[in-house]
């Protein structure tokens, strides 16, 4: 029996799941078992699981689940070297060039698991079935109007935390603006068509900002493009890849520009491909800004798990895109999963 085991998650500030009681009872339904951990920061309640007949096991105990159990989750596993035996469900930023992503790979070899991108399950067009997009793109332009807001204070951007729903977001965000004497800031998103750049595009015009929308079209001459210094913010929404224009170069830190503010949303500093390389390194919730120039100021947001500011909304958002793939998890070598399989595999160090 296909055996499917959702893990709690380890990461700091991580309180999403990519499975609700809801599609966890359609799984069962379907003959999948369906194990959830406990957890101490889920925002979906555990008695919602139990009611759906999920047997339950102890937070943080898949290490020892079953051989054949198939573990989901959704951020990294703790960089503790361990070799990995069991297939694992998760976003392993591992395959485009990330230096942390060369170490998990190793531990997939080792331990002859497999690797099952969440980035990487796609439709037969290549179109990814499921991702948090949207509402990273929402809450990562939420973090970086507060860190514009923050400098017209002449402060940095202090800590950041999880919020009940968009709306509390919304209504705190819009007293912090309205309390500035500043007018609304000016924003370039690039991206802008895809499920990041709408919902950066989305939060900006909630609050009256005022959005130039760029995609491909826009970026097909390969730079420079002085035009983003002229906007107070910047919004990257195109995940690194190679090929990926540079946006922002390093010499734009001591240029002549209006740009104090840059929210790197796809967050892929580490990357060989980073298309804003005046940053290497992610920010944290505890400090969402790091400054990299001061005259004039440069500020950039660039936190990799914006959604989980959001937890019930994006959860809910994900998991009913990704059960459909899940629902076909009695079959690994075909599909989806065929294809996630061939993309670890190509990538898995010879």
């Amino acid at each position: 029996m296909t055996h499917l085991w959702v893990r709690a998650e380890q990461r700091p500030n991580e309180d999403r799941v990519g499975l609700t009681p809801e599609g966890a009872k359609a799984l069962l339904d379907a003959g999948i078992k369906v194990t959830v951990e406990e957890s101490s920061v889920r925002a979906i309640p555990l008695q919602g699981y139990i009611e759906a007949g999920c047997e339950i096991a102890p937070e943080n105990s898949w290490p020892a689940a079953p051989a054949e159990a198939i573990i989901f989750g959704l951020k990294e596993l703790p960089e503790d070297g361990s070799p990995l035996p069991h297939r694992h469900i998760m976003f392993g930023h591992a395959f485009k060039g990330q230096h942390s992503g060369k170490a998990l790979l190793e531990r997939f070899k080792a331990g002859g698991g497999t690797l099952y991108d969440l980035e990487y399950l796609v439709d037969e067009t290549g179109r990814r079935v499921a991702a948090f997009g949207y509402w990273a793109g929402y809450a990562g332009a939420a973090v970086t109007l507060k860190t514009w807001a923050a400098q017209q204070r002449g402060e940095i951007c202090g800590p950041v935390g999880v919020y009940g729903g968009k709306d509390a977001l919304l209504a705190e965000l819009g007293a912090e603006l309205d309390a500035l004497s500043a007018d609304r800031p000016t924003a370039i998103v690039i991206g802008a068509l895809g499920r990041v750049g709408t919902g950066a595009a989305d939060l900006c015009e909630a609050m009256g900002v005022k959005v130039t929308k760029w995609d491909m079209a826009e970026t097909a001459s390969g730079g420079p493009f002085p035009q983003i210094l002229e906007h107070d913010l910047f919004l990257n929404c195109i995940f690194a890849r190679p090929g990926t224009p540079v946006f922002v170069p390093r010499e734009a830190m001591a240029a002549d520009r209006k740009l104090t503010a840059i929210g790197d949303v796809a967050c892929d500093p580490d990357s060989d491909y980073n298309p804003v390389p005046v940053y290497d390194h992610a920010t944290t919730w505890d400090q969402p800004a790091l400054r990299v120039a001061e005259s004039p100021v440069l500020d950039v947001m660039a936190i990799d798990n914006l959604p989980s500011m959001l937890p019930v909304e994006s959860s809910d958002d994900y998991a009913a895109q990704l059960l459909p793939s899940l629902l076909t998890l009695t079959d690994l070598d075909s599909g989806v999963w065929g294809r996630a399989k061939a993309t670890f595999e190509e990538h898995l160090p010879k």
